[in-house]
């Protein structure tokens, strides 16, 4: 797309409020374009449609006229979460109007070099890692995107002499053209989302557009343990820095499996040693894989190796990802509500050696949830089940032999049925125990956001 002053005296429709919505809308409303804002909510499920209107920008709220897109549309900014299959984006792509999110609009304004981490799991304990170490290492990080603030609201506030370092996700990407980061990070790519994208190639496709633009100039940090991720790397023409936790790698940061030590090969022929996996401030193999991933990118900004140890020793992990919530009476609780697809939860089991209680459940997205099984009949002493999955879940427990099976069938609302969730979990449970929220599916069955499900679950933790 061309840079929003382009826009001037031009018609550009914003799908969907929310934070990117609302800061998108601002933008090309100050740089001088014609801006109407449409969302499918109610009004009163919109409280941003006032301050818009006050600046004197249109909102339409409750329903997608008709005539919102037409040919006079110069540019459609959408929601990330709007899929493409809704009227209005069908609309403008067959009238040949350009659709974009607000991630290649916030990239028009930005002067800083700009790191991007995407994947299907991982991607916010890296991003707010590669954060704090170039905080510790004096680089001006600005941490904005999917964590923080909305990438059209942080972008043309940074300079050259700051980093920006974006969380991405497949939705935001599949809307970008010229979106080029300096240094482009993917962690991994499981099977996912596939009710938005339709087909696993769209999905990774969406994904790789993180590379699209990137030149030889540019570093790209790929999984090679991964095979979809080293799949994408004949396409890569920026400089590629891999990771690993099974490989040692002539020039990359891996895991050295003899000495459980993360280290960096330079290259040159001299591995340098980071820190022992066991001084981690936070648990799970995942996360040493998201270590590395976040070493390489601070590596490639020139952070000190002494300087990324110090944050991998002192970094306690992100709210809602493994997150350690309360221990009662000998039992651990554990929130990992962003567990949002199986493997996110299989990574979360396997953090622990004890036996776990594990509470899931959520969105119905298709999926049979076999992949769940080995880890089922390894590691699960007792299950609890809500939402729309639950009995497929509780039918994966029955084949893992598991007998510890409770259902929340009857709920007055979401927080009602997690604080039930909660108590039965804890009833299966004895001292030594861990109960851990990791659902395996999205929250949108029963919850505006995982955020939401994983405080009500510590709620309800607090005040057993």
């Amino acid at each position: 797309m061309n840079h929003p002053r382009e826009y001037r005296g031009l018609e550009v429709v914003i799908l969907g409020l929310a934070r990117s919505g609302v800061a998108a809308a601002k933008l090309f409303h100050q740089k001088g374009a014609i801006v109407t804002v449409n969302d499918k909510k109610e009004r009163h499920a919109c409280p941003e449609a006032d301050e818009l209107e006050a600046l004197g920008i249109s909102v339409v709220c409750g329903y997608h006229p008709e005539s919102i897109v037409h040919a006079g549309v110069a540019l459609v900014v959408k929601n990330p979460g709007i899929p493409y299959t809704v009227e209005p984006i069908r609309k403008a792509l067959e009238l040949g109007i350009e659709v974009v999110t607000e991630v290649e609009v916030a990239y028009q304004f930005c002067q800083a070099p700009i790191i991007g981490i995407t994947g299907s799991n991982g991607k916010t304990t890296t991003t707010t890692l590669i954060g704090k170490m170039l905080e510790a290492g004096g680089l001006q990080p600005v941490v904005a995107g999917n964590i923080g603030r909305a990438l059209t609201e942080a972008a043309p506030e940074v300079t050259e002499d700051h980093w920006m370092v974006v969380e991405l996700s497949s939705f935001q990407l599949k809307g970008t053209t010229s979106f080029r980061p300096r240094i482009a990070c993917l962690l991994n790519l499981y099977e996912t989302h596939l009710d938005y994208h339709g087909t696993m190639d769209d999905y990774i496709a969406s994904k790789a557009k993180l590379f699209a633009n990137q030149t030889e100039a540019d570093t790209a940090i790929l999984n090679w343990d991964d095979t979809v991720c080293r799949s994408i790397m004949p396409s890569v023409r920026a400089k590629v820095l891999p990771f690993s936790m099974n490989e040692a790698l002539q020039h990359g940061v891996y895991l050295d499996r003899t000495t459980d030590t993360l280290v960096y090969a330079d290259g040159q022929g001299s591995v340098h040693v980071i820190l022992p996996a066991k001084q981690m401030g936070i648990p799970g193999s995942f996360n040493i894989e998201n270590a590395l991933a976040a070493a390489a990118a601070a590596i490639t900004t020139g952070v000190k190796l002494e300087t990324i140890a110090s944050v991998l020793r002192s970094f306690q992990g992100v709210e809602h990802r493994l997150e350690f919530v309360r221990e009662l009476d000998g039992v651990t609780f554990y929130n990992n509500s962003k567990a949002t697809n199986p493997a996110a939860s299989i990574k979360s089991i396997e953090a622990f050696e004890q036996s776990i209680v594990l509470i899931a459940g959520g969105l119905d997205r298709g999926s049979d949830y076999m992949e769940l099984l080995p880890t089922f009949r390894e590691r699960i002493k007792g299950v609890v089940t809500l939402g729309q999955t639950k009995e497929k879940i509780n039918r994966i427990a029955a084949m893992a032999g598991i007998s510890l099976v409770e259902t929340v069938d009857t709920a007055k609302d979401a927080a009602d049925a997690v604080s039930q969730a909660v108590e039965l979990a804890y009833r299966m449970s004895e001292p030594g125990d861990i109960v851990l929220l990791s659902p395996a599916c999205a929250s949108w069955d029963m919850f505006p956001s995982y955020e939401d499900r994983g405080r009500m679950f510590k709620e309800s933790v607090h005040t057993l």
